[in-house]
């Protein structure tokens, strides 16, 4: 990468991927429409502000709608040479650590759907939003659960479709795939997505449509007022300004449920953590300081070990249609 496509990147040569200015667009607030914004902190070409009417805060310039595809979500972000800034170290090699975590996850599931399955012994229909590799949709279908994935990049699709079969992975995200009917599923889920998706009243209001009476939506996204975003400022993990532009707060995200036509059940960040493996950790040090990943290098040497983190920085909320809606 050249210093100056290096520069249109972020200023982190190598790091991040190299985005041309033309698939760049400033944008006023997503959630209230607002233009009057201040700015938090500025990165290379990007600026994290915040709305002055209604507080979300977001990035601007952020990639063109149908850019975000080509230039974000491409086989580099889920097998990253720099995942502390963009995408993930290994996806496809972490399955085991994602399948736990989201083992772990069900609990929260099964407080709504015991057994998850609806009244009568029916299996739960379940439709995860941006499903990557279908890591959740697996730990469902092992408890007899059917199973259907939304996930636009052909780059990680391809590997949900070998998994789950290729009738169960759809290639469409940002329209929430037209071809599904209404009330056809029970439980709707975005794990780590809304933050990503430029429309996210449109995404949130069309699976209210999809929702079957008695239906949930599970949203788990990261918690711009929490005490660890706080603490670490712009260097917060979450702030990767090509993919999360958005950043939600309790009181953003329960406006934006509210206007998609949700009821808002519980918000808590208590299985907000993520099985990680030291090396992982080692890795995520070097954002705060390359002292502290030179530090933590031997780490590495028990890279495999997994273990429970979780900094009660990401909110796992549950909502359903709110009646009559």
């Amino acid at each position: 990468m050249t210093p100056a496509a290096a520069e249109r990147a972020g200023g982190k040569e190598g790091l991040e991927p190299e985005i041309p200015p033309e698939a760049l667009e400033e944008v006023a607030c997503g959630l209230c429409g607002s233009p009057e914004r201040e700015l938090r902190f500025s990165d290379g070409p990007f600026a994290v502000v915040g709305c002055k009417s209604c507080g979300l805060v977001y990035v601007t310039p952020r990639l063109r709608d149908a850019s975000l595809i080509d230039h974000v979500y491409n086989e580099s972000y889920w097998n990253s040479a720099a995942a502390k800034v963009h995408g993930y170290s290994d996806y496809r090699a972490d399955a085991p650590l994602y399948k736990r975590t989201y083992r772990s996850r069900l609990a929260i599931v099964e407080r709504h759907f015991p057994g998850l399955v609806r009244p009568g012994g029916r299996p739960l229909r379940v439709l995860d939003i941006g499903c990557a590799a279908g890591y959740f949709l697996l730990v469902c279908q092992e408890r007899g659960c059917a199973v259907t994935g939304l996930e636009p990049s052909d780059a990680i699709r391809s590997f949900a479709s070998a998994e789950l079969g290729t009738e169960n992975v759809h290639g469409r995200l940002l329209g929430i795939d037209d071809e599904f009917k209404p009330k056809s599923f029970d439980l709707i889920t975005f794990w780590d997505v809304i933050e990503h998706i430029p429309e996210p009243h449109r995404a949130l209001a069309r699976a209210a449509e999809l929702l079957a009476p008695g239906g949930r939506l599970i949203v788990e996204t990261q918690n711009v007022e929490s005490r660890a975003a706080k603490f670490f400022g712009k260097k917060w993990q979450h702030y990767k300004h090509a993919e999360h532009i958005y950043h939600f707060a309790p009181a953003t995200l329960s406006r934006l449920f509210d206007e998609a036509g949700f009821e808002l059940l519980e918000n808590s960040p208590r299985l907000g953590g993520k099985y990680v493996t030291l090396a992982f950790i080692a890795e995520r040090a070097g954002r705060l300081h390359p002292a502290l990943s030179l530090l933590l290098a031997p780490l590495r040497l028990f890279g495999n070990t997994a273990l429970y983190v979780n900094l009660f920085d990401e909110m796992i909320v549950v909502a359903r249609p709110k009646a009559g809606a």
